[in-house]
C-alpha cells in the first residue's frame, strides 16, 4: 500500500492533489501546458510510476486526468528529446512505454479525463479514461507518431481502433487529422463537451457522485470496464513497441 504523501511531491510534470477521496492529476511544464519529453526521468518515465503509486494508494476512490492551461499537451520539449542511439534508448523507452498504459489500466477506481485543450501527443491517455470531458477549445490527434516517420505502435494501433473503428482510427493514425471537441463527441469518444471555465467543475461534480457509491462496487465497475482492453494491450502492446523501435533504429542509421 501506498500513502499520498509518500508520491504526492515526486513528480516534476505532474500535480496531484486529493481531497475527500478523489485525486486530481494535472500534467504540465513548468506550471503551464505539459511539453511531451523522452528523457530518463521525463513525463514518459513519471507517468508509469505515478499510475502505480496511484493504483497502490487505498484512499483514492475516484481519479481526475487534466492538464495545466489551456492544452493538455500540445507538442513536444525539444529538451527533452533523446540524443543518444536510438538503439541504445529504445530498451528504458519500451519498458516504460508498456509501464505507462498497463499501469494506467491496473488503477481500479473509475478515472475522469478532463480534457482542457488541445491533445496532440499520447492523447490515448486521456480518451483510455471510463468517462472523458473536453473542453470546447479541445482538439485530439496523434503528431507524434506517423506523420513524423514514427510507427504508432505504443497503444495507440490499439486504442483509436477501439474507440473510432478499425477504419476511421487507421484514417486518423496515417494522416494526424484532428478532431475537435465536438467530432469527438460525435464520434463516441468525448461524453460531454464544456466551457473552459466548467470543465474541472464538471469533472469534481462526477467525481463525487461516483464516490459515494460503494468502494467495492466502484472499484470492480473499473476492473469490469478495463479488463477487455487490458486483455488487447498484453496481446498487441510489446509487439507494436517492438515494430515501433526496430523503424526507429533504421532511420536512425
Amino acid at each position: 500500500m501506498t500513502a499520498f504523501q509518500d508520491y504526492a511531491g515526486r513528480f516534476a510534470n505532474i500535480e496531484l492533489i486529493q481531497r475527500d477521496g478523489i485525486l486530481q492529476m494535472s500534467l504540465h511544464s513548468d506550471g503551464g501546458p505539459l511539453q511531451w519529453g523522452a528523457l530518463d526521468g521525463s513525463v514518459h518515465t513519471q507517468l508509469g510510476e505515478c499510475f502505480r503509486a496511484i493504483a497502490r494508494d487505498p484512499d483514492v476512490r475516484v481519479l481526475i486526468i487534466t492538464g495545466k492551461g489551456d492544452a493538455f499537451c500540445a507538442g513536444m520539449n525539444p529538451q527533452e528529446i533523446p540524443q543518444e542511439p536510438m538503439a541504445q534508448a529504445w530498451h528504458r523507452l519500451l519498458r516504460e512505454g508498456k509501464e505507462l498504459l498497463t499501469s494506467l489500466l491496473e488503477i481500479e477506481v473509475p478515472v475522469i479525463g478532463a480534457i482542457n485543450g488541445p491533445a496532440y501527443i499520447h492523447a490515448e491517455i486521456p480518451v483510455l479514461s471510463d468517462i472523458v470531458l473536453a473542453s470546447e477549445n479541445a482538439e485530439l490527434a496523434d503528431l507524434a507518431h506517423f506523420i513524423h516517420g514514427v510507427v504508432p505502435g505504443d497503444g495507440v494501433q490499439v486504442i483509436w481502433p477501439m474507440l473510432l473503428g478499425p477504419n476511421r482510427a487507421r484514417y486518423f493514425l496515417l494522416t494526424g487529422q484532428r478532431l475537435s471537441a465536438l467530432e469527438a463527441q460525435a464520434l463516441g469518444v468525448v461524453a460531454e463537451v464544456l466551457p473552459a471555465e466548467k470543465l474541472l467543475e464538471r469533472a469534481w461534480e462526477l467525481a463525487q457522485g461516483i464516490a459515494r457509491q460503494p468502494a467495492l462496487s466502484a472499484r470492480y465497475t473499473r476492473v469490469a470496464f478495463t479488463q477487455p482492453i487490458r486483455r488487447r494491450l498484453f496481446d498487441e502492446l510489446g509487439y507494436g513497441l517492438a515494430l515501433e523501435g526496430l523503424a526507429a533504429i533504421a532511420l536512425s542509421h
